[in-house]
């Protein structure tokens, strides 16, 4: 089934979706189904970015009747879609996890739709846990991963272990303790991990919350576009 015209409820208008379409179809080794959402504004994009939402992590997309229904609307991975999907780039959103099979399913999935897509992983907050944790094994499976508001775990990740790209993503004024901006800077420092820093914006209820800078209120437009310069810069583009 496919939505035009959707739009996030409680949101701004900007945060409007072009369209969204739940996939069934992603089954792991022993039948476990994987649903994702999938938006995409072209039949052919050249980069496939799957997302994988902070907080417990828990998308649940699911039909309610006609509409489709799922949870953490406010994230800032969901909520921003809209500034990643263009002709060039799609997203899938879905549970975050740390299961293999699970997110192999997906990739198996998306090589049937996109053959020629080249396909990231990008997680924000709690998120980066599974990032992180399934690095090793995507190494050599997909373009890259892109680590946002992540985790203190992020000061010991070494990019120079793995085949493939991996890209730390913090805002400056991000106060949440188990977030710290300077384990970010670490990995870029002590590995030279490629990094953007994000500024600006507004803070609002808890420094650990979607709204704070730790969800990059208001410059999740300029974070986006930079993520998708970094992505471009890698090669097919």
């Amino acid at each position: 089934r496919y939505l035009a015209g959707l739009c996030l409820l409680l949101l701004p208008l900007r945060f409007c979706l072009a369209g969204e379409d739940l996939i069934t179809s992603a089954t792991t080794p022993g039948g476990d189904p994987v649903p994702y959402i999938l938006n995409t504004a072209s039949a052919a994009p050249k980069y496939v970015v799957i997302l994988f939402p902070g907080g417990n992590g828990v998308v649940d997309p699911h039909w309610e009747g006609s509409k489709l229904a799922y949870r953490l609307q406010g994230n800032f991975l969901l909520r921003s879609r809209p500034f990643l999907v263009d002709e060039e780039f799609a997203t899938v959103t879905t549970n975050s996890s740390q299961v293999k099979e699970r997110i192999q399913a997906i990739l198996d999935d998306l090589k049937g739709r996109f053959p020629t897509a080249q396909v990231y992983l990008m997680g924000t907050s709690k998120g980066t846990f599974d990032t992180l944790a399934l690095a090793p094994y995507l190494s050599e499976r997909i373009a890259g991963e892109i680590h946002t508001s992540s985790v203190a775990a992020i000061a010991d990740l070494d990019p120079q272990q793995y085949r493939n790209r991996q890209l730390v993503v913090h805002h400056r004024s991000d106060t949440c303790r188990t977030t710290p901006y300077t384990a970010a800077q670490r990995s870029h420092d002590r590995y030279g991990t490629e990094f953007i820093a994000m500024e600006g914006g507004i803070s609002v209820g808890d420094p650990c919350e979607a709204f704070a800078h730790h969800g990059y209120n208001g410059v999740e437009q300029e974070t986006m576009a930079a993520i998708k310069a970094w992505i471009k810069r890698g090669g097919g583009g």
